[in-house]
């Protein structure tokens, strides 16, 4: 199985064979798709992985090569849409981002992962053709929507809010959240995976779009094999349960009025 960028395989010894050392006996072999492709992404995000493991946010790392990786394989199965709502699904969740969040990783600074992955995506479209009339009328119906000034609006809107430049995951939908067999009912029953488009980014993003994926579900069978329930976006209640559990994980003390103050940023954070 797999997301859009890799190919994922279980390996395990047979039972008859017997371990020759201290060797795990199942493996997860990751073959990179079309995402990471390239010499600078493919090291980036195996020294990526190394270091989330080492500090247990995530799998461990046992070996790489060219077109893939060796993992820890770990008895789970991922979320669903539905259980991000779950209160003690939410508070975990919170607790993991903030604790992703407050990593300091040897990477570029500088938050050009949104923009960056934006104008790739603009440069596609403009690239874009059809043989079909209808599709063709369809793009050019999304060509008209003047793309390039939306993002600049954007651009302008996200950098005149205050929002802390962190290390973000940039994905936290439920699909990359294992929930791990045999934790049912400990506090510690989450972790997060998949973390190619992990990169330095703006805070409020790695919290708007996780809530945001509260509202899709991807295993939809058929066409567009999506589903989109807008009512499942979090209530402020539900955002504000999430922002105490994020907030409980940083050091210090704080006083009514500054958890008060924090958590009003956060909320227009989001909203932007």
């Amino acid at each position: 199985s797999g997301g859009l960028s890799n190919l994922l395989y279980k390996c395990a010894l047979p039972e008859h064979i017997p371990s020759v050392g201290d060797e795990p006996r199942q493996v997860l072999l990751r073959v990179y798709g079309a995402i990471l492709q390239g010499v600078d992404s493919l090291v980036l995000e195996s020294v990526m992985f190394a270091i989330l493991a080492e500090r247990a946010l995530g799998p461990r790392l046992f070996g790489v090569f060219p077109q893939g990786r060796l993992e820890q394989y770990i008895p789970s199965r991922r979320l669903r849409t539905e259980e991000l709502r779950d209160p003690r699904v939410s508070a975990e969740i919170a607790a993991k981002m903030s604790r992703f969040h407050g990593m300091a990783m040897p990477f570029n600074k500088e938050p050009k992962w949104l923009f960056g992955t934006m104008e790739w995506y603009l440069e596609q479209i403009s690239e874009l053709t059809f043989p079909e009339q209808a599709q063709l009328e369809q793009l050019e119906q999304l060509r008209g929507y003047n793309l390039e000034q939306e993002m600049r609006s954007l651009r302008d809107l996200l950098e005149s809010t205050p929002s802390p430049v962190v290390f973000c995951h940039n994905d936290v939908q439920e699909g990359n959240i294992l929930l791990l067999a045999g934790r049912e009912g400990c506090s510690d029953r989450l972790m997060l995976i998949d973390f190619e488009y992990s990169s330095y980014n703006y805070r409020g993003f790695d919290l708007g779009n996780h809530f945001c994926e509260w509202v899709y579900s991807y295993s939809h069978d058929s066409w567009p094999f999506f589903q989109a329930r807008p009512e499942h976006y979090p209530s402020r209640q539900q955002q504000l349960h999430f922002i105490r559990h994020y907030l409980a994980q940083q050091p210090g003390r704080r006083g009514q009025r500054e958890r008060e103050r924090l958590e009003e940023e956060m909320l227009r954070e989001i909203d932007r």
